[in-house]
Parts: structure tokens; C-alpha cells; sequence
């Protein structure tokens, strides 16, 4: 399984972003996925994910109102939609699959992972 994120990049506050995370050698069709995000000094942290077949999404309070998750099932691909950005947004984003059947909010639950896109907000 490989997971191939993208997207990312430098964006002033307010601003947007879409990241997209491909997956090959496997469907999604079983599996949980979710996209974490990993700041300076902190652990990871979840921050929204998506059930694939049900479509059932689990927001973090952080991204609740501004962030939107959506799969393309078709292209294996499921996408961040990221609106008025903050500078704590700023981050390295991943996206991640689970075998479980629950959207885990624990990185620890999760399988494969992406190697990650950048994405900072600036001020």
C-alpha cells in the first residue's frame, strides 16, 4: 500500500488549500481514512477522517466549520479541503488508513502513511 499526499504549500491566513492523498496498491474500500497533522513541538494529532464505504466523518474541534474531507472512490483518492486558514494551522499533513471499522482518533491505530505535504500559514 502506498499513500501519496499533495497539495500543500505556503497560504496566508484566511486562505485555502486543497490536499489530495492518492492511494495505489489498494482500495480503500475496507479501511478508515483519516489525515493527521504533525506541528513543531507537538504530537500528532488527528484531524478528520472519513469511513470509506458509509462515507461516516469524525471531525477534530479544530477543524469543525472550516475543514471538509471527501473521497473520490473512483480515483482511490480522498481530499482536505482546508478554508480560512490560521497560522496554527501551520503543519505537516498526512493522511492515514485503518483496517478498523471505527474512525480512530489515535495515530497509533493506523496502518499506512503517506509521507506527508507541508503546508504553513502565514500571518
Amino acid at each position: 500500500v502506498q499513500l501519496v499526499e499533495s497539495g500543500g504549500g505556503l497560504v496566508q491566513a484566511g486562505g485555502s488549500l486543497r490536499l489530495s492523498c492518492a492511494a495505489s496498491g489498494r482500495t480503500f474500500s475496507t479501511n478508515v481514512v483519516s489525515w493527521f497533522r504533525l506541528s513543531p513541538g507537538k504530537e500528532r494529532e488527528f484531524v478528520l477522517g472519513m469511513h470509506w464505504i458509509g462515507g461516516t466523518t469524525s471531525y477534530a474541534d479544530s477543524a469543525k466549520g472550516r475543514f471538509t474531507i471527501s473521497r473520490d472512490v473512483a480515483r482511490n483518492t480522498v481530499y482536505l479541503q482546508m478554508n480560512s486558514l490560521k497560522p496554527e494551522d501551520t503543519a505537516i499533513y498526512y493522511c492515514a488508513l485503518t483496517a478498523r471499522t471505527w474512525i480512530s482518533r489515535s495515530a497509533t491505530e493506523y496502518t499506512y502513511w503517506g509521507q506527508g505535504t507541508k503546508v504553513t500559514v502565514s500571518s
